[in-house]
């Protein structure tokens, strides 16, 4: 039974991998996890300078999930590079650095950063405020999206994959965006805009008014987003959104995506990647799937 994928020329050893915020860059759950286990780790997103991120409270629990505005805090390129990737090279795993940024200078610079470094691939954040668009999102204006894209892979030494916003009319042409500007993969979805009030002390439960909805919730929404890019693009697709069980990842696989991504569950079960990995193991062996590519989209 071959549980390798291809993703744009790199190859996993399994078809799961943690979404970006949800595992740090890896050492927290080093304790935990046997990250050799994985067939990718995505790290938390880096920008070009330290971020601060938004002011507390910033994460509060809502019903089938989480909701949080963290707002990128990160340490930076430089203590990234120093601290961050020499840890993940101890690990048999592909490493996929998240970038985030402001403005497309910012992108541009982490990108041309990480040119020389060991790493196998890079996930853009477009979910991030454009600053030059009055703060909203690069991934939620297809002519953006296809321009940014097309800046980075002019520089990108490693292959790109374009995480989509779900805060969008129509998917399908960020999708087509992602691709036209030259887009190794896709993954999607990011997380969901939401609020949440506490009625008890009249006021917003986190900070930032808004925050990013993610967990079991946003699973039926993140199913139907990656049919529908499956159907309109070429390049593979690392879906996510509400994984807490193999199933869950199965369903991403069977409409069409190369590779699932958990993300929330991390937090009540840290071992939650690796239950997936074997429960899809067993679910190939169950219905006589040789490779994992047997299976993507086959539910059409």
């Amino acid at each position: 039974m071959d549980m390798r994928v291809n993703i744009a020329g790199v190859e996993w050893k399994n078809p799961v991998t943690v979404a970006s915020g949800t595992f740090g860059s890896g050492e927290e759950f080093s304790e935990f996890v046997d990250l050799n286990q994985l067939g990718a780790v995505t790290t938390k997103g880096v920008a070009n300078v330290p971020w601060p991120g938004n002011p507390t409270p910033r994460v509060a629990e809502v019903y089938g999930g989480m909701m949080n505005a963290i707002g990128l805090q990160n340490p930076g390129i430089d203590l990234f590079c120093k601290r961050d990737i020499p840890f993940l090279k101890q690990y048999d795993t592909k490493i996929i650095v998240n970038v985030c940024g402001h403005a497309p200078e910012e992108y541009l610079a982490v990108v041309e950063r990480l040119s020389d470094e060991p790493i196998d691939m890079m996930e853009i954040n477009i979910s991030c405020p454009n600053v030059n668009a009055g703060f909203l999102a690069f991934g939620q204006d297809a002519r953006n999206v296809e321009e940014l894209t097309a800046q980075i892979k002019k520089i990108a030494k490693q292959p790109i994959i374009m995480k989509l916003t779900p805060n969008v009319t129509d998917i399908t042409e960020i999708a087509k965006a992602a691709e036209a500007g030259g887009a190794d993969a896709i993954s999607l979805i990011n997380t969901l805009t939401g609020m949440k009030i506490d009625v008890n002390r009249r006021t917003f439960a986190v900070a930032n008014k808004t925050g990013g909805v993610s967990g079991p919730a946003v699973h039926p929404i993140a199913v139907r987003m990656v049919y529908q890019a499956a159907q309109a693009v070429e390049i593979p697709i690392i879906g996510m959104g509400g994984i807490s069980s193999a199933e869950d990842a199965l369903e991403f696989i069977l409409a069409g995506a190369s590779a699932v991504s958990v993300g929330t569950a991390n937090f009540h079960n840290p071992c939650a990647a690796l239950d997936v990995v074997e429960g899809i193991k067993a679910y190939m062996k169950k219905y006589g799937f040789e490779s994992v590519k047997d299976m993507v989209g086959i539910v059409k």
